[in-house]
């Protein structure tokens, strides 16, 4: 497969994995290619942790679901990322970037519009959909069958220093790598992010890892080889949609947008 073609098909895995284990070799060739990227004088500040054991991924799950509840349920969720949220494909199609939640259960979608008001907290409360989400949340990470901590060396990650810039845009690329690289092996990964969004909850996550002291746990991922046919979770979305480059680049100064390259903009195959 192409270098191209694999980056316009990469995506972001919302759906179950199959059940069936990770091959050895594949695990030794992601963590291969994520160490190829690019760090500061080689300084190759990323660790890794490869789990398959089951009780380690069941926890994760169960950290991951109660999250996902308790921040759905307060609203922090929403407020902090509901400039993202789109519910029209006018709205998509206008904006282009975003999550579009075409994939809604009948009951909610009349009340799209009311998602970010007090009242719309209430109604979903009441109906119980953070306690629908986070169990279905738990249920996907809990299927997963392989489990990737991601640490950097806190030597190179001092937060206030040059070195701390260089040691986060390595593990980026680090993990652009990897994620590249799923594609190849027909594979899909998801960040498990909702730890992150709960207080107390990424503690929780680096005891269970045995993160020691000179290493920060930065993320956690769910890998696993995905089905020809892919189930949608209830509540799912789409973004495939991508700015168009006279929106995001200028020539010789941002004084001047790029223009003539609109028409040549490619639409991804799969959503994010």
């Amino acid at each position: 497969m192409e270098l191209i073609d694999a980056i316009r098909r990469r995506r972001t895995t919302n759906g179950a994995f199959l059940p069936d284990p990770v091959k050895e070799e594949h695990q030794r060739l992601l963590i291969e290619m994520a160490g190829r990227a690019p760090s500061q004088l080689n300084s190759q500040p990323w660790r890794f942790v490869i789990t398959e054991d089951r009780a380690t991924i069941e926890k994760v799950a169960a950290i991951s679901g109660e999250s996902m509840t308790e921040a759905m349920s307060n609203g922090t969720f929403f407020e902090r990322y509901k400039r993202y949220f789109r519910f029209s494909q006018r709205e998509m199609d206008e904006r282009r970037d975003g999550m579009l939640f075409d994939k809604l259960p009948a009951p909610l979608r009349p009340f799209t519009s009311q998602v970010f008001t007090p009242g719309g907290q209430r109604l979903m409360n009441a109906m119980r959909v953070p306690q629908t989400l986070g169990e279905e949340n738990r249920k996907l990470v809990a299927g997963s069958p392989l489990m990737l901590a991601v640490m950097l060396d806190r030597a190179e990650h001092r937060p206030g220093e040059l070195s701390s810039f260089y040691s986060l845009f390595s593990m980026g690329a680090a993990m652009e790598n990897l994620w590249l690289t799923t594609v190849e092996l027909g594979m899909g990964i998801q960040f498990v992010s909702f730890p992150m969004e709960v207080p107390g909850q990424w503690e929780k996550l680096v005891e269970l890892f045995r993160v020691p002291d000179h290493l920060e746990l930065m993320a956690v991922y769910r890998l696993g080889y995905v089905p020809e046919e892919r189930r949608r979770p209830r509540i799912d979305w789409t973004s495939s949609e991508r700015r168009l480059p006279s929106q995001i680049v200028f020539r010789d100064t941002c004084d001047t947008p790029q223009l003539g390259w609109d028409d040549a903009q490619v639409t991804p195959r799969h959503h994010d």
